[in-house]
C-alpha cells in the first residue's frame, strides 16, 4: 500500500535537511545526530518513574510506577541503532509507553557500542542484565527494535541454552541476517530512512570479517531455534529489514515456536521511536503492551 502519510511527511522533511548518510559520517557525528533528533520525534512521553542504576556493571534505566520489586514482571529492553548509535535516552518514549501500558517494569540496557566494543560485547552486556534479573526471581520478557531486536533474539537463544525462562521475545523490525541481496534490500535501498548502505556500515562497525555470519549475530543462521521463547515480530513494509524479519518469524514457526507476526503496511523503519511524528506508533505500543500482558499472565 502507499506510504503512511505521516511517514511520507517525515521522509520529505528528512530529505529537505540534505544530511549526508550515516555511512559517510564519523561515529561521533552519527551518534549525536540521533540524540539531537530524539525530542522532536518522541514528543510528550508517558509519565512513569525513571531511575538510573547499574546491573552487573552495565548501566540501566528502569521505568515503572515505583521501585522495582519481585511482584511485577519485567521487560528487558535493548535499544536500536545498528549496535553503534542510540542510547537509553533515544528510546525513552517507547520504554515509557510500554511500562505504562503493559503494567510492567521496563529495564532499558545501556550496552557497550561498536566499534569501540565489537561483537559480542553488546550481547554480553544484554545477557548479563537479563541473567541477573532472572536470578532475582523476576518474570521476564526481552525486546528491542532493529539492532536491539537482534540482541533480544540472541539473548533468547542464550536463555534457552541456559534454561532461563522468558515469557516473550518482542522483536520490532529486527536485524536477523547479513544478506544484502534480499528483495526488500533492493526495493527500499534508499529513500526510506534506513538504507542498504547504512546497514553495511553498521555491520562493518559491529563485526570482524568472517564473524558476520556468527549465529549470535546473524541469528537467522542459528542451526536450531527450537525451544526459544514465544515471539511477537513486527515488520514494516517499506524497510530493508522486512524480508529477514519475516524469514526469522517463519524459521521460528518451523522450529515449533509460537509466533505472532504484525505486518505494518505503508510503514518505515524506525517508527517505533517516533510517536510525535507518526501517530500510528501509538497503536503499535498498544499491540505490544497487549502481547506482554498476555505473556506475563501465562495466557
Amino acid at each position: 500500500m502507499p506510504l503512511d502519510p505521516y511517514a511520507a511527511a517525515y521522509l520529505k522533511q528528512l530529505e529537505a535537511l540534505n544530511v549526508p548518510p550515516i555511512s559517510e559520517a564519523t561515529v561521533g557525528e552519527a551518534r549525536q545526530r540521533m540524540e539531537d533528533g530524539t525530542a522532536v520525534l518522541a514528543g510528550a512521553v508517558a509519565d512513569v518513574r525513571a531511575e538510573d542504576g547499574v546491573c552487573e556493571g552495565v548501566p540501566v534505566r528502569t521505568y515503572g510506577p515505583h521501585e522495582m520489586c519481585g511482584g511485577r514482571p519485567v521487560l528487558v529492553w535493548f535499544h536500536g541503532g545498528g549496535w553503534v548509535i542510540g542510547s537509553v535516552r533515544t528510546h525513552e518514549a517507547s520504554c515509557r509507553a510500554l511500562a505504562a501500558r503493559a503494567n510492567c517494569f521496563v529495564v532499558s540496557v545501556e550496552y557497550r557500542l561498536a566499534p569501540e566494543h565489537r561483537f559480542p560485547a553488546a550481547l554480553d552486556d544484554c545477557w548479563a542484565v537479563t541473567q541477573a534479573l532472572a536470578e532475582r526471581g523476576m518474570c521476564l520478557a526481552v525486546g528491542g527494535d532493529s539492532a536491539g531486536g537482534n540482541l533480544a533474539a540472541a539473548v533468547a537463544l542464550r536463555a534457552r541454552d541456559h534454561n532461563l525462562p522468558l515469557q516473550l521475545q518482542l522483536l520490532v523490525y529486527p536485524v536477523t541476517d547479513c544478506d544484502f541481496t534480499r528483495s526488500s534490500y533492493g526495493a527500499y535501498a534508499t529513500g526510506y530512512g534506513l538504507t542498504r548502505g547504512n546497514m553495511r556500515w553498521f555491520w562493518t562497525q559491529y563485526m570482524m570479517g568472517s564473524q558476520i555470519e556468527h549465529p549470535e549475530a546473524a541469528v537467522l543462521r542459528a542451526k536450531d531455534l527450537s525451544g526459544v521463547a514465544p515471539a511477537l515480530v513486527i515488520v514494516c513494509e517499506y524497510d530493508v529489514l522486512h524480508d529477514e524479519g519475516v524469514a526469522y518469524a517463519d524459521a521460528l514457526k518451523s522450529a515449533g515456536v509460537a509466533v505472532d507476526v504484525i505486518e505494518e503496511p505503508g510503514m518505515i523503519h524506525g517508527f517505533f521511536r517516533m510517536p510525535a511524528a507518526i501517530p500510528r506508533t501509538q497503536t503499535a505500543y498498544d499491540v505490544c503492551a497487549a502481547a506482554l500482558e498476555k505473556a506475563f499472565s501465562g495466557s
